[in-house]
């Protein structure tokens, strides 16, 4: 089963937002494997955005990054890293389609409220950036049986 991992930004955090964001991915039948808030450090997410550092916008991005602390979740299910994305909407969330969080509750390519990852490789090593192993748990989700087939779980 695919796991991703999820950031609620200081803007959901400060916005009132974590709970209404948290309902839409259990709604949708993700289940909740791991969740923390926490403080990010500066060499925590120089690393995660180290495809950004030498850009001249990187700056803002790690000061908005430290406003408050962020909520990390790491979401299991089938196909999480593209189901998350789909509800999350596009980075610049002016522009995301009605009815995705960012769509919903969001207008900057910034303050877009969610980090989520791109691709499985991505949501692996971002997982395991944000999270210990003991900090993840297995599970039988009781409404298993009802959100898919038993051939779409294998």
């Amino acid at each position: 089963m695919e796991r991703t991992l999820v950031l609620l930004k200081p803007d959901a955090v400060q916005r009132d937002l974590v709970g209404e964001i948290i309902s839409r991915l259990e709604r949708k039948g993700l289940k909740l494997v791991g969740i923390k808030m926490m403080q990010l450090s500066s060499d925590l997410l120089d690393t995660h955005y180290s495809h950004l550092v030498g850009r001249g916008f990187y700056p803002e991005i790690r000061s908005f990054m430290q406003r408050t602390p962020v909520v990390a979740c790491c979401w299991e299910g089938i196909d999480s890293v593209n189901t998350v994305r789909l509800l999350t909407g596009i980075t610049k969330a002016r522009e995301a389609a009605p009815g995705t969080i960012r769509g919903d509750f969001a207008l900057s390519v910034q303050t877009n409220l969610i980090h989520c990852s791109d691709s499985l490789e991505t949501a692996k090593a971002e997982v395991e950036r944000f999270f210990k192993a003991e900090e993840l748990f297995e599970y039988t989700d009781a409404l298993e049986t009802f959100l898919s087939s038993s051939g779409e779980r294998d």
